[in-house]
């Protein structure tokens, strides 16, 4: 259908210090999914002084990796922290699936609660979430479903703090997701699906109608976490693939973007002073990964 797409390679960029390998610390999140990892990297982040946060989901812990590629423990709580991006403000928002979404102010040494529940009903699991330009938070309540059992949600809480509304719903693995510019097209990444689906969101708030399948996947587990560059151009993580496919606007398969480290990739973010550097958490070694790209990648709300 498209002509193959150029294959570019990453080079580790920091990884995880052996120091803060946690292999005997319990983690029901890794007994669930009978794993043995030291750490499960994902959610980066940039912050204005240039750090790379980002997650352990599998010990609860936020992260922050210095420009020089040096790692630093934030924060560890009682939780399973998933997504994560900055407000514009300096706050750190975090999808956590066991309790929902969190907030995080940087040296306070807290996290705390910002909603558990939508509209009288418990969440099911948060993974990711995506501020929009005007400050309106997006985010993927996927919890365990499946396509045995399509039950994930998108849903959007708007710039007033208050209101919610649900996008759409009976998902098979809502997972990353970013707005075009417009704030026209939701692109979610839905993992069991091996998919990628754009959702039309309607003008003044009128929800989404016509939801449609932008591209579709084969292989390994399916996409996770998605990124947007200035020409419109959207990067795939293909969990499990050790591949960020970046596809045009029109879905034609641009580049693939191979892991020099393990095939677990999970999410990326645009970083660096040109913003042309994009970085990718790989879970398997836990490392954070980067490459050169010729477009810049989307500025994100906590820098605009």
């Amino acid at each position: 259908m498209f002509p193959p797409a150029e294959i570019l390679t990453t080079e580790v960029f920091a990884r995880l210090p052996p120091a803060l390998h946690q292999t005997d610390r319990p983690s029901q999140w890794l007994t669930d999914r009978h794993v043995k990892m030291h750490s499960f990297l994902e959610g980066p982040s940039f912050d204005r002084e240039g750090n790379l946060w980002c997650v352990d989901l599998a010990h609860g812990r936020l992260l922050r990796v210095t420009p020089a590629g040096e790692f630093e423990v934030m924060l560890q709580y009682d939780g399973e922290p998933n997504g994560l991006k900055i407000h514009r403000d300096g706050r750190v928002f975090v999808a956590d699936h066991r309790h929902g979404l969190m907030v995080h102010v940087p040296g306070s040494g807290r996290i705390d609660l910002l909603m558990g529940n939508v509209r009288r009903e418990g969440l099911k699991g948060l993974n990711d979430l995506y501020f929009a330009s005007n400050g309106d938070l997006y985010f993927t309540d996927q919890g365990e479903s499946a396509l045995e059992d399509p039950s994930g949600r998108v849903l959007r809480l708007r710039a007033d703090g208050k209101t919610v509304d649900l996008l759409m719903s009976g998902l098979a693995g809502p997972n990353g997701l970013v707005l075009d510019e417009a704030r026209k097209i939701l692109y979610v990444a839905v993992t069991r699906e091996n998919a990628i689906f754009s959702l039309p969101i309607e003008p003044d708030y009128g929800g989404m109608k016509k939801a449609g399948r932008f591209i579709q996947l084969s292989g390994a587990t399916g996409p996770d976490g998605l990124a947007l560059d200035e020409a419109g151009n959207l990067v795939v993580v293909h969990a499990g693939a050790g591949t960020a496919w970046v596809f045009s606007r029109i879905g034609e398969p641009l580049y693939r973007i191979r892991s020099n480290a393990g095939i677990r990739t999970t999410n990326v973010a645009y970083g660096g002073d040109d913003r042309r550097t994009l970085y990718m958490t790989e879970s398997e070694q836990g490392a954070i990964l980067r490459v050169r790209l010729p477009v810049a990648g989307r500025a994100m709300y906590s820098h605009s």
